[in-house]
């Protein structure tokens, strides 16, 4: 996933990005960086951890300037290391460029064999330096052409910021899988991939950026272009059910009112007697308000969160998920002793935090545990940036609806059908990317996602015309 924020005319463009990062650190926890221009030099800082692990009071006077670029990094390519962390900043023969990338390459693999082959030095792991390269390797002579020039190789899934000695540029792909936005405060104009860093610093929100516009601002002001050619408008539907914050809009509508929806539609599909909804916090929040008022059952707040504690979903490894979820939720006893309750999950992705869950119900009381999906089962991996790249990590892809019921222990289970998520959606079913739960690439997965498959369906003619892999030996590291 990862959050980007840049700014461009405000003297202390440093410590907007700073507080834009904030309002965008449940998109990565892993690092963080700010790179910023005066016009004349271009500074970088970056570290492992969180912003405020990153970044005291004393980093800003070391940060003076008028444009900057931000980034908080959650890790789908590439080590979770520093050399790994951004935004990068190389000198190309072109002048200084810093890239903030979030996204995913599905041909980073490809494209970085051909450019080692042909003497490119890599200084990463991350699919994002793919891009720096194919920049610097452009015989185009302005930043712009070069972009233009370079782009159509990437395939996958990239909201960019690049910033240089006098200029912030903004690309969206043109599937639109990541969610970009523009804003204004004071006369500078803002990028951020959601509205609600833009609210955090009482930013004006304009726009979306468009699928496959490139947005150019400097001293002249803001220009756009859109050069590439048209593709299906793809955005990823699991921005709107796990990921964006509830304050944010993305892709035409609200994120906590989108939500809401999908709760009322899964009151309608799997209605259950009980005496309390409860969410899973945070993420489930909003989908089990929505439950609650169509189903009339009372709404209750049974788990409580550490605030304190990250997104566990998130996390680099699973010693550290798993550790996370018995830190991060703990139960109201006096709440749930005795009670038929149903709880409400945005997801199910391995079912492991699920498993600790319902034990932990369990064990504080619970008489029956009904359990409630805002979303359709998992069952195909994304390969354009959520973190799960292969399907043996689904327990939906190998499992029923009952096996699972079983495995977590729960009176009953039930999921959002498809047809009913696109429901709740504030624009046309069309618009989004559903791959996860379908199988509907609207690009094609890695090549290495096939080497070693055991068993393959029927072609998908309707996307890239390859085989849909039903298992897969090796992640994708692309």
């Amino acid at each position: 996933m990862c959050g980007i924020f840049g700014i461009y005319g405000h003297k202390d463009s440093a410590r907007l990005t700073h507080l834009g990062l904030y309002a965008l650190q449940h998109r990565g926890q892993e690092s963080a960086g700010i790179v910023v221009s005066d016009g004349k030099t271009v500074r970088s800082q970056k570290g492992m951890g969180l912003v405020t692990d990153v970044f005291g009071q004393e980093a800003f006077e070391k940060l003076p300037g008028h444009i900057s670029v931000g980034h908080v990094r959650y890790s789908t390519t590439g080590s979770s290391l520093l050399k790994n962390a951004q935004p990068f900043l190389v000198q190309p023969s072109y002048g200084s460029l810093a890239i903030a990338h979030n996204g995913n390459l599905v041909n980073a693999r490809q494209l970085r064999n051909e450019l080692e082959s042909s003497g490119s030095i890599f200084q990463s792991t991350m699919d994002s330096e793919i891009i720096v390269h194919l920049l610097a390797r452009s015989k185009k002579k302005s930043l712009e052409e070069r972009i233009v020039d370079s782009l159509p190789r990437v395939s996958g899934a990239y909201s960019l910021i690049l910033l240089t000695k006098n200029e912030l540029i903004a690309i969206r792909d043109p599937h639109g899988f990541r969610p970009l936005c523009l804003g204004e405060i004071d006369g500078a104009y803002i990028i951020a991939s959601e509205s609600c860093a833009l609210d955090l610093i009482q930013a004006k929100y304009l726009r979306e950026i468009e699928p496959g516009e490139i947005v150019i601002i400097n001293e002249n002001g803001l220009r756009s272009i859109k050069p590439f050619p048209e593709r299906r408008h793809s955005f990823c539907i699991f921005e709107l059910i796990y990921f964006a914050r509830p304050d944010s809009s993305i892709f035409g509508g609200n994120v906590h009112l989108t939500r809401k929806a999908q709760g009322a539609q899964l009151a309608k599909e799997y209605p259950a007697e009980a005496d309390a909804v409860m969410p899973i916090p945070d993420s489930g929040n909003s989908a089990a308000l929505g439950f609650a008022e169509e189903s009339g059952i009372p709404f209750e707040m049974g788990v409580v969160r550490n605030h304190y504690v990250g997104r566990t979903f998130i996390q680099p490894s699973p010693y550290i998920r798993d550790l996370g979820v018995k830190i991060k939720l703990n139960p109201i006893k006096e709440v749930i002793k005795g009670k038929r309750i149903i709880i409400v999950e945005d997801s199910i992705v391995r079912g492991t935090t699920s498993l600790v869950r319902m034990k932990t119900l369990r064990q504080a009381g619970a008489r029956e545990v009904h359990m409630r999906v805002s979303c359709p089962p998992l069952k195909h991996p994304c390969f354009c940036g959520i973190d799960f790249p292969t399907r043996e990590e689904l327990i939906a892809s190998s499992r029923t609806v009952d096996e699972i019921a079983k495995f977590l222990g729960l009176d009953s289970l039930g999921y959002l059908s498809l047809e009913g998520l696109f429901k709740a959606m504030p624009l046309p079913s069309g618009k989004f990317c559903a791959a996860c739960f379908n199988g509907d690439y609207p690009v094609c997965p890695p090549k290495e996602a096939g080497k070693h498959t055991l068993e393959s369906s029927k072609t998908n003619l309707s996307t890239c015309g390859i085989f849909q892999f039903v298992k897969i030996k090796h992640k994708v590291s692309a």
